[in-house]
């Protein structure tokens, strides 16, 4: 069934999911506020949107323009009700693979790139959904990490920004990918859900053509939080 939910306490911001299959994730939040723009007026892809969330979020912010691609029908009709419903004219989203953006977008179109990919191999030890909606925004069925790394390469203007959610056990693909498209990382933020236990979450923000060097920053636990807003000192 399909449901209309406020946006966790982004004030006057709902979004529509299916009661019975894909809702966002807290992944989505977070990335969402690490990636939040001070400026305005930049052209903002959202990969493997979803149901529209991180764009749904980050317009609260400022008004940069946004795009999200969503291949799936049912997930990108939820994400379009959601656009449609808040009023939003400077969010859009595209019904296709994000792989496709060559269709609609010129290279060195966008200044900012977000992500929340799926987090597993295909033949990962986590067992594949049988759901066809969630297991391909869990696995990765039909985009992989290397893709978000390609289509930064050639979408992003230079020195533009990257910026990606992840499991703590890809860090190492994350690195490799980064060096070998020069899209180097220049922040990395681990979460933990708990206290006492390892981080689980890795936010990363990356810069094409940029020098190398990597600020870590201190470890963030986010057990009990009532809020996420402002979560993270702006990055731009």
């Amino acid at each position: 069934m399909i449901v209309k939910n406020d946006l966790y306490d982004y004030k006057n911001r709902y979004i529509f999911q299916d009661s019975e299959g894909f809702k966002f994730s807290l992944d989505s939040i977070l990335i969402a506020e690490f990636a939040k723009l001070k400026q305005s007026n930049m052209e903002v892809l959202d990969a493997c949107t979803g149901n529209c969330a991180i764009p749904l979020i980050m317009s609260c912010y400022n008004n940069s323009h946004y795009t999200g691609f969503e291949i799936q029908k049912e997930i990108y009709e939820l994400g379009k009700k959601s656009i449609e419903y808040n009023k939003l004219d400077n969010v859009q989203i595209i019904n296709d693979d994000v792989n496709n953006i060559d269709k609609y977008f010129t290279t060195n179109f966008f200044d900012v790139i977000t992500c929340n990919p799926p987090f597993f191999k295909v033949n990962d030890k986590k067992v594949i959904n049988e759901n066809e909606k969630k297991a391909m925004a869990r696995h990765e069925i039909a985009f992989k990490l290397e893709d978000i790394f390609k289509i930064a390469k050639n979408y992003l203007k230079d020195q533009g920004l990257l910026y990606i959610v992840h499991r703590t056990e890809r860090i190492d693909e994350l690195f490799m990918y980064a060096l070998k498209y020069n899209i180097n990382i220049k922040t990395l933020q681990l979460i933990t859900t708990k206290e006492n236990e390892k981080p689980s979450i890795v936010l990363v923000k990356c810069v094409k053509n940029s020098k190398m060097g990597v600020v870590v920053k201190p470890q963030l636990c986010i057990e009990g939080l009532n809020s996420y807003q402002n979560l993270f000192k702006e990055e731009l």
